[in-house]
């Protein structure tokens, strides 16, 4: 009875090969048909008629080699991978691959004959797992994705601008935790070392709340530009803030503070060697050398 049931199967897998080999042109048509209709306003359609007609010829070697399946993979990793940067949604991807099955059906139903039917049903579960396959690695190249986005939104939070001639200040905007300060401080030191500036302002003004963790995450900064030789200030302390600061008991210890951007910048401005002449409409700034 086994010997019968393998014979039958194999009996049904050729004739499904002889199906895909015959009807080729038609199942690859009603393919694209199936493929496109869940995205009609993203896909290029000469584009994707040449990708189905690429899977579908490794598909057939596949099929016809032992082993053969590395190049179908490859093809269908590369589609997950280029659909998950396009934007398509998981849903528009699986009816890429689950597509095929409806296409072929079409050309086994015409057949009629008991080997498409059972050679369908191999067929069926051959493509369930290339679906599968599919959305897996939609699924890590989409999450790829968003972690690069994220750390592309914090590379643009975390702006370090030149002030002043040898002053660069760093504007904190949200909440300071443990990745975005290694990002900051990453990105403080290294515009040190451009710029050969000795003096940075980290303001605070945008950062909602001040615990413990964010004054350690600032300490841990000042610390590391310390050592790159440059002093540094810390500006934005609101009332509420200091309030907080008090009452948790944070020591800043001789790290200079500052209520605005403004004050931090001149006191930055003096200790570098210039000096302010205050009036009620205007500023002038003179240097040691004016």
């Amino acid at each position: 009875m086994g010997v019968i049931l393998s014979v039958s199967a194999d009996a049904g897998r050729r004739r499904i090969e002889q199906l895909l080999q015959d009807n080729e042109e038609d199942i690859l048509r009603r393919w694209q048909e199936i493929a496109g209709s869940s995205s009609a306003g993203n896909v290029d359609r000469a584009a994707l008629r040449g990708q189905l007609h690429e899977l579908l010829q490794a598909l057939r070697r596949s099929l016809g080699e032992e082993g053969g399946s590395s190049d179908l993979h490859g093809l269908l990793a590369e589609l997950s991978r280029s659909r998950a940067r396009q934007g398509f949604t998981p849903s528009e991807t699986a009816v890429v691959v689950f597509g095929l099955k409806e296409a072929v059906y079409e050309s086994v139903e015409a057949d009629g004959s008991p080997e498409a039917l059972r050679g369908f049903i191999w067929f069926s579960r051959l493509i369930d797992d290339l679906g599968l396959f599919t959305i897996e690695n939609y699924a890590a190249a989409r999450e790829k994705v968003i972690v690069d986005q994220a750390e592309q939104l914090l590379e643009l939070s975390t702006p370090v601008v030149k002030l002043w001639e040898g002053i660069v200040a760093v504007p904190l905007v949200g909440t300071l935790d443990s990745a975005r300060t290694q990002v900051v401080m990453e990105k403080l030191l290294q515009t040190l070392v451009d710029t050969g500036s000795e003096h940075a302002v980290i303001d605070i003004t945008g950062v909602p709340a001040v615990d413990t963790q964010v004054a350690q995450h600032l300490l841990k900064t000042v610390v590391a530009a310390r050592l790159m030789g440059a002093e540094c200030v810390i500006s934005g302390i609101r009332p509420q803030i200091a309030h907080t600061i008090v009452t948790l008991g944070i020591e800043f210890g001789d790290i200079v503070t500052k209520a605005s951007l403004a004050d931090a910048l001149a006191h930055a401005l003096r200790r570098s060697g210039v000096e302010f002449a205050s009036r009620k409409t205007r500023v002038a700034v003179r240097t040691e050398e004016g």
